[in-house]
């Protein structure tokens, strides 16, 4: 089956079909405690395939505005619409920085747990986002979506759900820094074979079940990133 892609957007496919699910729950399509379609018949609704339909599914569950039961399929909460966490809107360079400060004390614990924790299908989705970035890296491109897929992934891997809300409602703040960062790389002759190579290794490292040097590989990632775009110090004073 053929995915559809997004056009005039920089929206990924998982981002699609969980918006569209949730402008179907807000309106009223899904009534209180009914079931959703399974997920083959929501794959073929949005023309992508099952993995994307589960991440949507996922990302639903994770704010709470449906619940899964075994056997049985995926539901409406009967509860209000919870929002994700809100950081606003990205207005200034320094905010970029600032959101570096918090992923460090973030994602380098995520993937720690993810090492503790990961399953085989957990491990999969990471690796298949390390792959597009392995083939974009081979066309010297950087593609913001799959990098932002990967530490997704890691954080889902965690098992923790505050990891990957956290990550999820900073995606605004992350894909504007990643935009940045992936320019940066190009202007190095090796920045992002170097970049892809920081990736694998804290893929190995999850994979191998080893917490401490995936704790570690994932700090120095973030702080290479930060330190290649500020040198390691705030832009300007915070007003």
């Amino acid at each position: 089956m053929a995915e559809r892609k997004p056009t005039g957007s920089r929206k990924n496919l998982p981002d699609l079909v969980f918006d569209g699910l949730l402008q179907s729950i807000k309106s009223g399509s899904y009534g209180v405690d009914e079931r959703l379609p399974t997920e083959h018949a929501l794959a073929a609704e949005f023309q992508v395939s099952r993995p994307v339909v589960r991440e949507a599914l996922r990302r639903l569950r994770d704010q709470g505005l449906v619940y899964s039961r075994r056997g049985a399929g995926t539901f409406v909460r009967q509860i209000g619409l919870r929002q994700p966490l809100g950081f606003g809107s990205v207005e200034s360079i320094s905010d970029l920085f600032y959101c570096y400060e918090f992923r460090l004390t973030l994602e380098p614990e995520a993937a720690a747990a993810a090492a503790e924790r990961r399953t085989d299908d957990m491990l999969a989705d990471i690796a298949a986002a390390l792959d597009l970035m392995r083939d974009a890296t081979a066309r010297k491109r950087h593609r913001e979506d799959a990098d932002f897929a990967f530490h997704g992934a890691i954080a889902r891997a965690s098992q923790n759900r505050y990891f990957w809300t956290a990550l999820d409602a900073l995606k605004e703040h992350i894909d504007v820094a990643m935009q940045f960062h992936g320019q940066s790389l190009k202007q190095s002759p090796s920045g992002l074979e170097h970049v892809l190579d920081e990736h694998t290794r804290i893929f190995d490292a999850v994979r191998d079940g080893d917490a401490g040097a995936a704790r570690k590989l994932m700090r120095d990632h973030l702080t290479g990133s930060r330190d290649r775009l500020f040198d390691g110090r705030p832009p300007g004073p915070r007003r």
